[in-house]
């Protein structure tokens, strides 16, 4: 239990660079709080004190503002970032090394029994407010933008942006290079890419612009010469 406590705080030193002591965190941090909860209400579940363990979840729901199902598994060193409104369902599966913000919801569309909740792989960060709907499953660090609703499966190493979500580019930048927040990549970020494209195109026809110009200007010079100006 202690062991497991250490390694949840150690988890939001990692990640977040506001942390400033161990007490700070286990006294002020919401998402830590929501963890703690979690794993003792999971186990209740599983040894069938179902009642209880709903009854404990929505005391940290209540205490924390995020709402975690007991039958959630989730992995090891999971975060979440300031934690408000977030929803994770009761059949939602969660890797090792995850990283969710605020508003976050992972969650079912279907009354069907069975797996009706995201299936979310190692090293993934979803940015704030993104919406994962459905049975589907999200790849090894996969990247969620913010406000992002994905409704299909997502690869592995994928950025998926917008409504409804699209991949943004094939690749990001691998966790173990550097932790980026909010689901951006520190590298090779397409909306840099997209700006800087739009940068040299500008430049290109300002610069076609300026040859139109001056050769025009020839041309009345000539025409000049010609009319005895």
């Amino acid at each position: 239990m202690f062991k497991r406590m250490q390694q949840e705080i150690d988890t939001v030193f990692a990640r977040d660079p506001a942390a400033r002591s161990r007490l700070e965190v286990f006294l002020c941090y919401p998402g830590f709080h929501a963890m703690m909860f979690h794993r003792l209400c999971h186990k209740l579940w599983r040894l069938e004190f179902k009642l209880l363990s709903r009854c404990i979840s929505q005391f940290s729901r209540f205490f924390t503002g995020i709402e975690i199902h007991p039958g959630a598994k989730i992995g090891q060193r999971f975060f979440i970032d300031h934690g408000m409104g977030v929803v994770i369902g009761e059949t939602a599966t969660i890797g090792d090394d995850v990283t969710i913000y605020h508003d976050v919801t992972l969650g079912g569309t279907s009354f069907e029994k069975g797996i009706r909740h995201p299936q979310i792989g190692n090293n993934v960060i979803v940015g704030a407010g993104a919406q994962l709907l459905g049975p589907i499953h999200i790849g090894d660090d996969a990247r969620i933008g913010s406000n992002a609703v994905v409704v299909k499966d997502v690869a592995a190493g994928a950025t998926m942006v917008g409504v409804p979500a699209h991949a943004a580019q094939p690749k990001v930048v691998s966790v173990a290079k550097g932790f980026d927040a909010y689901g951006t990549p520190s590298e090779d970020d397409p909306m840099v890419k997209t700006l800087e494209q739009l940068a040299a195109q500008v430049a290109q026809m300002q610069s076609r612009i300026n040859e139109l110009e001056a050769q025009n200007q020839d041309s009345d010079k000539t025409a000049q010469r010609w009319e005895g100006k």
